[in-house]
């Protein structure tokens, strides 16, 4: 057997055995990869932990007397912006128009909802002028499909109070993020999305987005 038709054999020898092994490690280290992510950072208790940072640091400010809507504003812009997943959000909410907007439009519209967010929670948490002790649990059903995940809280504010469910919908993505947050079976996603669509039909996709463009640009001027 000459020299080249060695080497010929040693090529596909690492062709058909080396290779595909290696194709399986692969597969092999993600699935531990994901399943070292469901011990050390599963989805309930990520959620757990981005609901008591936000409340705990609401009860501090009105312990120090500083519960402003400044504060609270700023409160959410630290607390929960950073744990919400803006592009999901506004893809979710601008789905039937998604396609048909640039770039720069996608950004005017994202901007607007952060806004819109940032105002909602903080009229939600504003109207919660005693927080007592704050007790939040979460429901060990947590339903997961890939790399999202629907975790439910019970919330109770002060003692012997009834607690409340609120349903977070998360996906993964380095960590977990909310993308929708379900209150009393409305979900904030709906909301937007039915309001957005209400005022389109009526003004057009452009005059909406010129309209908040110019609120964007005075609240920025301010």
């Amino acid at each position: 057997m000459n020299l080249w038709m060695k080497n010929t054999i040693k090529i596909l020898f690492i062709i058909l055995f080396i290779l595909p092994v290696n194709a399986t490690l692969t597969r092999d280290n993600v699935a531990d990869a994901q399943m070292l992510t469901n011990i050390i950072d599963p989805p309930n208790t990520a959620a757990l932990n981005i609901m008591v940072a936000a409340l705990s640091s609401l009860k501090e400010l009105r312990k120090q007397n500083q519960g402003t809507p400044e504060n609270i504003e700023a409160l959410i812009k630290i607390k929960l912006l950073p744990n919400i997943a803006i592009d999901i959000v506004t893809n979710l909410v601008l789905k039937d128009y998604w396609n048909t907007i640039d770039s720069k439009q996608k950004q005017i519209l994202q901007q607007y909802i952060i806004q819109s967010l940032i105002a909602d929670y903080a009229d939600i948490l504003g109207a919660y002028e005693q927080i007592g002790n704050i007790n939040i649990s979460t429901d060990p059903n947590v339903k997961r499909r890939d790399n999202r995940a629907i975790v439910k809280l019970l919330i109770s504010l002060s003692d012997g109070q009834n607690p409340f469910a609120v349903t977070l919908k998360m996906t993964h993505s380095n960590r977990w993020r909310i993308y929708d947050i379900l209150f009393s079976g409305v979900s904030i996603i709906k909301n937007y999305k039915a309001q957005f669509n209400s005022i389109i039909k009526r003004k057009g996709l452009d005059n909406f987005i010129k309209e908040i463009n110019k609120k964007l640009t005075k609240s920025t001027d301010v």
